[in-house]
């Protein structure tokens, strides 16, 4: 066997191990609209950098058939590109969308990677369980007890808010109406191309309700910022767009 075949097949097992990764990124980790908006389109490229390049570009190098002790080699190879895949695949697993979180005038969505240990053990019984397969929604109060509430001022200033907190974590219904009072109609939305138009035009239709009875809040996330659009009586998530709402 030459050495361009054995790295075609390491090569092919590698694509298909990369596949099979990245299906699940998008469709149960990450699923749309969440997987550029969080960032998992660099971590792909990451990883198929690592899984599908590294290891049979080594293969080309060392192998050569007959070579005495090719099996160690290749098993080092392997090892190496497995530890290599693995590390990889803890940060996208660190990184996922665990919950979109609904609070004062926005959605946020939070990470695993987000949430303390600590925050999570704080939390109702029913938040303390990080989602595989997608956000899950949630709305966060605002403190009321004068301590608490200075405590989480505090907290937001060094970076972490309450949608970061999960013992402030409720119902989504128990905040919808605040959101909803927050939220603006489509004809707000001011969109700067025909891209944005066509998208927001897109989302609307896949609600498949009327655009006067829509309206809409931003939805952050860790590297785009999205619109958010809920249905205009009952503050019901209909569809998150991937279009900006704060830079025009």
């Amino acid at each position: 066997m030459s050495r361009w075949k054995a790295a075609g097949i390491h090569l092919s097992l590698s694509v298909f191990i990369g596949l099979v990764c990245g299906a699940l990124m998008f469709g149960l980790w990450y699923p749309p609209p969440y997987f550029k908006a969080a960032g998992a389109d660099e971590l792909v490229l990451l990883l198929v950098g690592v899984d599908a390049m590294l290891g049979p570009l080594l293969t080309l190098i060392i192998f050569k058939a007959g070579k005495r002790g090719l099996k160690l080699d290749l098993a080092l190879i392997a090892i190496v590109q497995s530890v290599a895949l693995i590390y990889g695949l803890s940060i996208v697993l660190r990184s996922r969308p665990v919950f979109l979180v609904a609070a004062v005038d926005r959605f946020s969505v939070v990470s695993a990677s987000d949430i303390d240990d600590q925050d999570l053990a704080d939390a109702k019984p029913e938040y303390r369980s990080l989602s595989w397969t997608g956000p899950r929604i949630v709305g966060a109060n605002v403190p009321r007890d004068g301590s608490d509430r200075l405590a989480s001022a505090i907290s937001a200033f060094a970076g972490k808010d309450i949608d970061r907190m999960p013992k402030y974590y409720v119902d989504y219904a128990g905040t919808a109406d605040g959101i909803l009072a927050r939220a603006k109609p489509l004809t707000a939305l001011k969109l700067k191309d025909d891209r944005e138009r066509e998208t927001i035009a897109e989302a609307v239709r896949k609600t498949g309700q009327p655009p006067e009875s829509i309206v809409w809040v931003p939805l952050a996330a860790r590297k785009a910022n999205l619109v958010m659009l809920l249905d205009g009586k009952t503050g019901t998530p209909l569809h998150a767009a991937d279009v900006n709402p704060w830079v025009h």
